[in-house]
């Protein structure tokens, strides 16, 4: 392995850490392995704090190629909890809002998702790192200040109905989809889509472009695998 000349890592990042905190874990952990201050390290698309799953990352001069693979196809598994809304779409908030479910069937759900399938817009969370005028929404939210996204244009290649528990009212989805999604919008989309609410209990990302889950390196362990490596620090 050669981290300055450039390497692409997959992780698999644990739930309640932000994307962030997880690349700065590894970066410490590589740069202490290769007795150095500071490898460079980025990453190829966030993940929420409470999601887990597939998080790429670049080091050296691999992260020429972020760019590029951030617009790789991406795979999520998730749950929702219907009847009931967050602001923030998952269970970093407070539910805020309850609605019916009385008419939910696994029939509507299956037909309602396919809506959702294709080219559409999307209006971001406001609870996220979209900037508004050079600040990011989410320290805005938590400021106080109103924020107000504008709708994007995404792609979801496949949207497939994978459970759905009518006594607790959740259900569990697998979503194929290209840059720029937030499942968590979906989710809210979703919910009003079936003339009720919703918001994720669970996200995990599968997979990023070719690479899967079971591909990644498991994020408490990633100091037994850097141990097990045979590095190179040539600059060539």
């Amino acid at each position: 392995m050669n981290f300055i000349a450039g390497e692409v890592l997959a992780v698999n990042k644990p739930y309640r850490m932000s994307s962030f905190g997880a690349l700065a874990r590894i970066r410490f952990l590589i740069s202490r392995k290769l007795h150095v201050k500071r490898v460079k390290v980025g990453h190829a698309g966030t993940l929420d704090p409470l999601a887990t799953g597939v998080l790429i990352l670049c080091t050296g001069r691999k992260t020429k190629h972020i760019e590029q693979m951030m617009g790789h196809e991406k795979e999520y598994t998730a749950t929702l909890q219907l009847g009931q809304t967050t602001p923030s779409f998952d269970m970093e908030h407070e539910v805020d809002a309850s609605y019916p479910t009385q008419h939910i069937t696994r029939e509507l759900i299956e037909a309602t998702l396919k809506r959702f399938e294709g080219d559409i817009l999307q209006v971001p969370p406001a609870y996220s790192a979209c900037k508004v005028n050079g600040d990011r929404a989410y320290e805005l939210m938590r400021k106080g200040k109103e924020v107000e996204l504008q709708a994007k244009p995404i792609h979801i290649e496949s949207l497939e109905l994978t459970d759905f528990a009518p006594e607790q009212m959740k259900m569990s989805i697998r979503v194929v989809c290209g840059r720029g999604t937030y499942i968590r919008s979906l989710a809210r989309d979703i919910g009003q889509a079936l003339g009720s609410g919703a918001y994720l209990t669970a996200l995990c990302r599968t997979r990023v472009g070719n690479v899967r889950i079971e591909d990644c390196i498991d994020f408490d362990h990633f100091q037994e695998w850097l141990d097990q490596q045979r590095i190179d620090n040539t600059q060539e």
